[in-house]
């Protein structure tokens, strides 16, 4: 008999598993993707539409065009898990399966941060993200925080990214001399994956003149003046807010999470329940929550469900993954990161430059490619 595969959500990691197990199976694979959303979005695609780059047109990608031998893409809502069971239940039915993996994501939160929610316009969802690219036309004098409100949260450089593209954004339309730009941030440096990139990044800012608040985070947005943990208070025209972040609600209502992740094993991205595997965003890893990140563990995922079919050795996970930084000029920088393979973390830092666009491009549309034929 085959071997029921079931795969809870489809962003990197859910995509990249389903054509690993795909390209070994084959149509013998017995793979079911399940996924609320009709497209997939890339993260960085989200602070395009902010700052009116693209439209959520030009940068989804429809599921119907995910096509793989033995996997099957079911576009449907999840209301509950059951690891013990390894049974998942949707509004339109119910799954069990030899193999389940959660690869749900992280869910943002808003309503967690007084007057966030209210406000609107944070750019971690293409619903946010369209609500920025509305109101910054507006913007033409005053104060701009970008304020993170949880931690941890996806792609630790965005908020530096949102800033320094906001300041390149106002200085194209003459406004930047009118406009004040503040960033706000948990981190005691401004990316963690590399001490050199976040070294540029700070550099970045301050030939920009956006102000750095860091190990701080805000607690509330309310009344034109957002509260930081400090007790501080910054009055603001414009906030741009990370949310808290959190694994999804379903997730926290099975039995998988302690506290709002899914503690696993880092090497092999299973859970407290045999064969339940749970990777990326919503899995306490310890690693950046980023899409790279998350389709490395994929591939240990996968290594470990084909060693349990098939026998062999599985592969652990390295931890490895590609942070890809925009400095708001044109530029990109990109930093490879391998967090588990050796004794300490192995870095690859490349400056920003134009070069870096090209290499950023590149890695999107091999992935279409992989993922959808385009």
């Amino acid at each position: 008999m085959k071997s029921r595969i079931l795969v809870l959500g489809a962003g990197f990691g859910g995509l990249e598993l389903a054509t690993l197990l795909s390209d070994e199976l084959g149509a013998e694979a017995d793979v079911t993707v399940i996924d609320k959303g009709n497209h997939f979005v890339f993260g960085f695609s989200k602070l395009e539409v902010a700052f009116g780059k693209k439209t959520f047109e030009d940068v989804r990608h429809s599921y119907r065009d995910f096509d793989k031998p033995g996997v099957r893409l079911i576009r449907d809502t999840i209301t509950a898990i059951d690891p013990d069971a390894r049974k998942v239940t949707t509004e339109n039915g119910s799954y069990t399966a030899d193999y389940l993996v959660v690869a749900l994501g992280a869910e943002v939160i808003p309503s967690a941060t007084p007057g966030l929610a209210e406000i609107g316009t944070h750019f971690y969802s293409v619903d946010g993200a369209e609500r920025v690219c509305a109101a910054l036309p507006d913007f033409k004098k005053g104060h701009a925080i970008i304020g993170i409100c949880g931690f941890p949260y996806k792609c630790p450089p965005a908020p530096t990214e949102c800033a320094l593209m906001l300041d390149n954004y106002l200085r194209q339309r003459g406004l930047r001399d009118a406009c004040e730009i503040t960033l706000v941030s948990p981190l005691s440096i401004l990316t963690p994956v590399s001490q050199e990139l976040s070294d540029d990044l700070m550099h970045a800012c301050d030939e920009a003149g956006v102000k750095v608040y860091l190990k701080t985070l805000v607690t509330s947005v309310e009344g034109g003046v957002a509260t930081l943990d400090n007790g501080r208070q910054l009055p603001f025209d414009l906030f741009l807010g990370v949310p808290k972040h959190a694994a999804p609600q379903v997730v926290r209502d099975s039995d998988l999470t302690e506290g709002d992740w899914v503690s696993i094993d880092l090497a092999s991205l299973e859970t407290a329940f045999p064969d339940v595997y749970a990777m990326g965003d919503t899995a306490k890893t310890g690693l950046p929550k980023a899409g790279s990140f998350a389709e490395s563990q994929a591939s240990a995922v996968a290594s470990g469900i084909l060693s349990k079919i098939k026998g062999g050795d599985a592969t652990p996970n390295t931890g490895s993954g590609e942070c890809q930084v925009e400095f708001g000029d044109g530029r990109v920088s990109w930093a490879d990161a391998d967090f588990l393979s050796g004794p300490k973390l192995e870095v690859v830092y490349n400056p920003p430059s134009l070069e870096g666009r090209k290499h950023k491009e590149a890695f999107a549309k091999s992935r279409e490619m992989r993922w959808f034929g385009e």
